[in-house]
């Protein structure tokens, strides 16, 4: 199985962090593999400065909820940056 498998699921690590183009006060993180060929997105509404929700280095997801990734080039360019977090953090930390 693609990414690492934990008793909570599929470990992810944050690769991309982008605001909705349709929503202003929406931001969109995706999380993926280590190799790039699976996905998770997070949407999360800005709703307030008060309410704080920690973005983390990584997340663990059931399988059910991953994509496939079928760009090569995108393939490539979350599996770098998905190995590069995994590197470089604890999968808890705050990002």
């Amino acid at each position: 199985m693609p990414g690492d498998s934990h008793s909570n699921g599929v470990r992810v690590w944050l690769v991309e962090r982008t605001y909705s183009d349709d929503e202003q006060n929406l931001i969109i993180l995706t999380y993926a593999t280590p190799d790039g060929e699976q996905y998770y997105r997070k949407e999360r509404a800005l709703t307030s400065f008060t309410d704080v929700r920690d973005t983390t280095a990584a997340v663990d997801t059931e399988p059910d909820n991953l994509g496939s990734v079928n760009d090569a080039d995108l393939q490539e360019q979350y599996a770098a940056e998905a190995q590069r977090m995994q590197e470089a953090h604890d999968p808890d930390d705050v990002i």
